[in-house]
């Protein structure tokens, strides 16, 4: 149903140099690229995670109670992603952890423009 979520950026650079090392845990790449956006896959025809430049010229802002959830395959895998996102200057929003008794593993950050993600898996 999704094929894509953008957030915005002020410094497409700097974002993408922060979003190529974290994105490459999940094993996706850059899939396309123009001027003003970048977005990242492990298929092009599955959904992609893009940042871009806004259209209007404003500065990029935060959405408030916006957040985008990146699937992690194991436990393992987003503690690695929570690892890297704070090793690479993000903002720790949730330790990793079970939330509920559903299963539900995540761990909370904000990007270094303020976006807020989580990764997350169902562990048994």
């Amino acid at each position: 149903m999704i094929g894509y979520t953008t957030v915005g950026t002020d410094d497409l650079e700097t974002s993408a140099a922060f979003y190529d090392p974290l994105l490459a845990l999940l094993g996706a790449t850059r899939c396309m690229q123009a001027e003003d956006f970048i977005a990242w896959g492990t298929d092009p025809q599955s959904p992609m995670f893009s940042i871009h430049l806004p259209a209007d010229g404003a500065s990029a802002s935060v959405g408030n109670g916006v957040m985008i959830a990146l699937r992690a395959s194991d436990v393992e895998q987003v503690q690695a992603m929570h690892n890297k996102a704070l090793q690479l200057g993000a903002k720790e929003e949730g330790l990793p952890g079970a939330r509920g008794d559903s299963g539900f593993y995540a761990g909370y950050f904000r990007d270094l423009d303020g976006n807020k993600l989580n990764v997350h898996c169902m562990s048994s």
